[in-house]
């Protein structure tokens, strides 16, 4: 075993993992941490890794023989050659020189491995003071029942095929939150069903793909969509509706739990706090 939970386990204000991002309080442990360590080796994604859905293959991965393991900090870089490519360094520790030391192997990895970015993932802990970057939320579907919400929201496919044909501009009006990315997903049925609000025989809105599986320790989990609603649009409720029809879907199919990362401060943030959502944590990310 390469990593010492004795060690690691105190430093982890916020449960962000290498590669995988936000995982459920309960399910992390030592071994999630090594598993990403094995991935590494084998470029093949984990069982509960969530960016299966959306590839062929694992991009980013742990530099193994880069980890930093020390009692008061651990550094965990990682790589990605999508674009012109990046490597992180996730930075474990409560001490602030942490950042420091983290931005020198970010800067020194991403000049061997010749890739443009570098950057420090740091994760905080929800009581940090004035917090920035994105906020871990999580949504327990077991504490009470998720209603279906008063309003026009629908699966893509049960709205009439005159409406279902707006879906194509909204997507590419939206494009910037994903959602062309995801009517490609649509087009090639790859994914879940995709709901969506309607206003005057036009999509306006919509949440998606709805899946649920299980996670690191077996919990069904409600999987991250893409979320948006059209600027004209704002203002009228219909993020919140479409939210909570996620959200009942999500508790109907079985789903324990959802995380969510939103932007502090940001309308999908203040949406979610309103909600009674747990805060988890926080990820701040610095460019090098």
């Amino acid at each position: 075993m390469f990593f010492r939970w004795d060690w690691l386990g105190p430093q982890l204000t916020a449960p962000i993992v290498p590669t995988l991002g936000p995982v459920h309080p309960e399910a992390l442990s030592v071994g999630i941490f090594e598993d990403t360590l094995r991935a590494a080796y084998t470029g093949d994604f984990l069982p509960y890794d969530k960016d299966q859905r959306w590839a062929g293959e694992k991009d980013e991965k742990v530099l193994r023989e880069d980890v930093v393991h020390q009692p008061e900090h651990t550094l965990i870089p990682t790589l990605t050659r999508r674009g012109r490519g990046t490597v992180k360094v996730f930075a474990y520790g409560l001490l602030d020189s942490v950042n420091n030391e983290a931005a020198e192997l970010a800067a020194k990895l991403a000049s061997v491995h010749d890739v443009a970015g570098a950057r420090v993932v740091r994760p905080l802990s929800p009581e940090t003071a004035h917090p920035r970057g994105t906020r871990i939320q999580l949504k327990d579907f077991t504490t009470g029942p998720c209603p279906t919400p008063d309003g026009p929201v629908r699966s893509i496919t049960a709205w009439p095929t005159a409406v279902q044909t707006t879906f194509a501009p909204f997507a590419e009006t939206m494009a910037a939150d994903g959602l062309a990315f995801l009517h490609t997903q649509m087009q090639a049925g790859q994914c879940g069903p995709v709901l969506a609000t309607a206003i005057e025989g036009r999509i306006v809105g919509a949440i998606g793909p709805m899946e649920v599986r299980a996670d690191a320790i077996g919990r069904p989990q409600l999987m991250p969509q893409y979320f948006a609603v059209l600027p004209e649009a704002r203002g009228q409720g219909i993020g919140r509706i479409l939210w909570q029809a996620a959200m009942h879907w999500g508790q109907a199919h079985g789903a324990a739990y959802q995380l969510l990362q939103t932007e502090v401060d940001g309308p999908s943030d203040r949406l979610c706090r309103s909600e009674g959502l747990a805060s988890l944590g926080f990820s701040h990310i610095t460019h090098v």
